[in-house]
């Protein structure tokens, strides 16, 4: 939002904005910037729409129009549903009769729908294009965790490929990284758990050209438009293919030649199961809540202890329950039982997060142009719907962290039984295929369907996605046809068959029909974590701690009536019983907290700090 505001104010337009990390002086003077009519463009975080006073304040000048940048933000469907955008539709009647324009570069067709339902936009028009990037070669590496590291200095090793950015699955991997590749690049790390000055200090230092790579965790990237960003390289499967096309859409944007990297194995599969099952609780635990929620409100943690539910994962189920309008709370945490009909709702977006990584995996397994497909998962109907040219399914020759092979006789042998039987199909799965062709297993499901990309890569045939239905849901799977060029090819055609090199860095995944932790792994629940790190303290100490809590939860108190919201959104009961104990008196000691981050630091980072202090 700082961005766009100061870009404005380059161009000469009276421009202002406000957000949490504006103190409440000028606020006021934007505010009567505005209603005097000397502001062009007024930029405000959806957040601020909750603050007593503010949407009246809005309403005596009417806006001329309403923009809402990031709205896939405003869908349960979205990949990064935030529940205040959520709430804007309530608030645009009294700005109206401004029209009212929802932006994002993420939004499938689902989404677009749901965006302008919440907004309450009858008969939008839809405007979708430009979702290709024709200077974006992407490739799909599948790769073990342990190799990736060596397999991303080996493509950034070359200067050609930097600037570049690296996503890391967590805090601890970025730096990791980063502290990995000092020696050989100018690079730094970025994460959510670095004080507010180094982010910036790093940021600056990227975009000025002074730092050759940036190895991130998502909290990087959003509102960055540097122009010359060479390669971008994911070093674990993202959660969504909105959230990857969002990321590697910071390649190329000078228009030149840049690559996408992504490196993954089945055992990311494992890890988005690890964190969707914290975020989404079995909805018997939601039922069995619910139905010892009553008519008048009871405090929040004496039904936690009548129901004997861990603090942490009670907070979670009362957190969707209340989303999800089947639970009410007041700014104390008093909670009451609220609508009948939550259910359907929450399972329904639990399926869909689900989905969002079936479709990741599908795409990163898929057999056909890497572009194309992201620009049919977007809906993008202005599109040409032809090969890219340059992804490791339509040009193996310019992959650079994928190595080709020539065929084996065994797999030409495959290709030809693979001709012969389809000339009399018109269609087929590749399970029920292989069942056919391979009976006896002579060659492995997974071999086989190497073969198959390898003749899509021929243009020998070509895959489709399709569903059927069991037990009321559609499960997935693909199928095959032949092209002309494979109904024409026999044993005298020659063929451009090649395969990918499984030793340079391809590695073979083991398929599983279960998911779980590894065999032997220890259980790690958040309760044996924090007996882990739990400081030994004295006395006088936990009297301190017990004073500091008492405070926060005060604050908290306060907090959470002036903004009308329930109190754990302001601070969760973990969040605000981790800082009792570890009194932290800076940012970086703040963000080192479970369940903070930058949001919580900037809004309330100053009031924690102050409180901490006054009675240590």
């Amino acid at each position: 939002m700082d961005d766009q505001v100061h870009k404005l104010k380059e161009r000469g337009f009276a421009v202002e904005c406000i957000h949490s990390g504006r103190d409440r002086e000028t606020s006021r003077r934007v505010c009567s910037e505005y209603l005097g009519g000397r502001l062009q463009f007024l930029f405000i975080a959806p957040e601020r729409l909750r603050v007593a006073g503010f949407p009246e304040m809005l309403a005596k000048r009417k806006p001329s129009l309403i923009a809402i940048d990031e709205a896939h933000c405003i869908s349960q469907w979205g990949h990064d549903f935030r529940p205040d955008y959520r709430m804007l539709g309530q608030y645009l009647p009294s700005l109206r009769p401004a029209p009212v324009l929802a932006l994002t570069a993420t939004a499938t067709p689902l989404v677009q729908n749901d965006i302008a339902t919440q907004l309450g936009l009858t008969e939008p028009t839809h405007f979708i294009h430009g979702f290709r990037r024709e200077n974006i070669g992407i490739e799909i590496v599948e790769a073990l965790p342990s190799q990736r590291p060596s397999l991303a200095r080996e493509i950034l090793i070359e200067a050609k490929h930097r600037p570049a950015i690296v996503y890391a699955p967590t805090r601890k991997q970025a730096d990791s990284l980063a502290e990995e590749w000092a020696g050989e690049f100018r690079v730094a790390s970025y994460h959510a758990g670095l004080d507010a000055e180094k982010r910036s200090r790093v940021q600056e230092e990227f975009m000025a050209g002074k730092l050759d790579v940036m190895v991130a965790t998502t909290a990087f990237g959003m509102g960055i438009d540097k122009a010359d960003v060479r390669t971008v390289i994911h070093t674990a499967l993202p959660g969504s293919l909105e959230g990857y096309y969002q990321e590697i859409g910071r390649a190329g944007r000078d228009g030149n030649p840049s690559r996408a990297i992504l490196m993954h194995s089945y055992g990311d599969r494992h890890t988005h199961d690890f964190f969707f099952n914290q975020d989404y609780p079995d909805v018997s635990l939601l039922d069995r809540v619910y139905a010892n929620l009553h008519a008048e409100p009871q405090p929040k943690e004496e039904l936690r202890k009548t129901l004997a539910i861990e603090a942490e994962l009670f907070d979670k189920i009362i957190e969707k329950l209340w989303i999800h309008k089947g639970a009410m709370l007041d700014f104390t945490e008093n909670v009451s039982r609220g609508e009948g009909l939550w259910r359907d709702s929450y399972k329904q977006q639990g399926e869909q997060k689900r989905a969002q990584i079936d479709q990741m995996i599908r795409f990163a397994e898929s057999n056909q142009c890497r572009m194309m497909s992201l620009v049919r998962h977007f809906g993008d109907r202005s599109d040409s719907a032809t090969g890219c040219g340059t992804c490791d399914f339509c040009a193996p020759a310019k992959c650079v962290a994928l190595r080709f092979r020539t065929a084996m006789e065994l797999e030409r042998a495959a290709l030809y039984r693979v001709l012969s039987a389809m000339q009399s199909i018109r269609t087929r799965s590749t399970g029920k295929l292989y069942a056919e062709l391979y009976p006896g297993k002579e060659i492995s499901r997974d071999n086989f369907e190497e073969i198959l990309g390898a003749m899509a890569r021929a243009e020998l045939l070509s895959f489709a996605d399709a569903v059927f239905e069991k037990d009321g849901k559609q499960i997935p799977y693909r199928s095959v046809s032949l092209t002309a060029s494979g109904r024409a090819a026999n044993q005298a055609t020659p063929v451009l068959f090649v395969m990918k090199d499984a030793g340079h860095p391809v590695f073979k995944r083991k398929r599983s029909k279960k998911s779980g932790k590894p065999k032997g792994s220890p259980r790690v629940t958040a309760r044996t974590r924090s007996a882990k790190t739990q400081p030994v303290v004295s006395a006088s100490g936990v009297e301190q701690q017990v004073r500091v809590e008492q405070a926060l939860r005060t604050w908290r108190l306060s907090e959470a009536k002036r903004r009308k919201v329930p109190a754990f959104r302001i601070l969760s009961d973990r969040a605000l019983k981790s800082i009792a104990v570890s009194f932290p008196k800076n940012e970086t000691e703040l963000l080192a907290v479970p369940g903070i981050g930058t949001g919580t630091v900037k809004k309330y980072g100053t009031h924690i700090f102050r409180l901490v202090a006054a009675i240590r």
